[in-house]
């Protein structure tokens, strides 16, 4: 990992901005997709794939690579524009992103996307697939280390917690989970439908190691994953308090934005707001 010096975080804090962005452009174009969520992990995207992780796009196959797993995989825009920048492929496979023909569909695919480490779309399942990475780099003694995005609206099914649980039982500390904690699912805000809280203290009685972060603050995202790989007893969750929709004002906060797609005139305003072209 790269020092994180000033030039640094502000050439992270650029990234973030143009994989807002991509997404937005990339929904729009589509006609369907989910900004509200892409938006809020875009510092987070941003710290991992061009600070963090240790990946190759030559060789996306590659034993030792770190693994990424999109548990949220409804937020597949950041992660396919994070992919292209990192040059695991061109912009231009994404022209036809989710038709059929296209290898890039709706959802990540680990079969047909170069770079995807799980197939996801069926929420919850993340951080147990998580630990079956996690626990394969230990038995084959490789030195990888598996990252997990999870949403918040996903934490409230069951299965989220067996596999807290399991990843705690086998001490998996090269395993680390972000938790997009942007409190606003599909249906409204995430503490009126399914309250989580108290967050922090559960996933610490779960035997994780916590942290809280702004999840907006590149160098507090990336302080807290380098802490992440100095713990050797137990695996880390990194709660990261984002705002859905960051960037856009008009998105910010609203359910709304889970899931519909800008018309033309919302994405040039959302486009000004991010400073991608004037407004003139």
């Amino acid at each position: 990992m790269s020092p994180l010096t000033p030039e640094k975080i502000t050439e992270l804090a650029e990234t973030a901005r143009l994989l807002r962005v991509d997404s937005l452009r990339l929904i729009h174009r589509r006609g369907t997709g989910h900004p509200g969520g892409a938006l809020s992990a875009a510092e987070i995207m941003a710290v991992l794939y061009f600070h963090l992780l240790r990946i190759d796009p030559t060789r996306p196959d590659w034993e030792e690579r770190d693994r990424f797993i999109l548990s949220k995989g409804h937020a597949s825009a950041v992660l396919y524009a994070a992919l292209t920048r990192r040059g695991f492929f061109p912009l231009s496979e994404l022209d036809n992103w989710g038709e059929l023909d296209c290898p890039h569909q709706g959802h990540p695919d680990r079969f047909k996307t170069p770079g995807v480490d799980m197939t996801s779309g069926l929420l919850g399942h993340g951080v147990a697939v998580g630990v079956g990475l996690a626990l394969a780099a230990r038995l084959k003694k490789l030195s990888y280390r598996t990252y997990v995005l999870l949403g918040d609206g996903e934490s409230q099914g069951g299965i989220v917690w067996e596999g807290a649980m399991a990843a705690a039982k086998f001490r998996l500390s090269n395993l680390t989970t972000i938790l997009d904690y942007n409190n606003v699912q599909l249906d409204g805000p995430v503490h009126e439908i399914m309250p989580l809280e108290p967050l922090a203290d559960k996933w610490s009685a779960y035997g994780w190691r916590v942290e809280e972060v702004n999840g907006h603050d590149i160098r507090q995202v990336a302080d807290a994953l380098g802490l992440a790989a100095q713990i050797h007893d137990r695996p880390t969750i990194i709660i990261a308090h984002t705002t859905k929709g960051r960037g856009v004002s008009f998105m910010e906060n609203q359910s709304f934005w889970h899931g519909n797609v800008p018309n033309a005139e919302q994405l040039k305003q959302a486009l000004v707001e991010l400073g991608e072209v004037s407004n003139g």
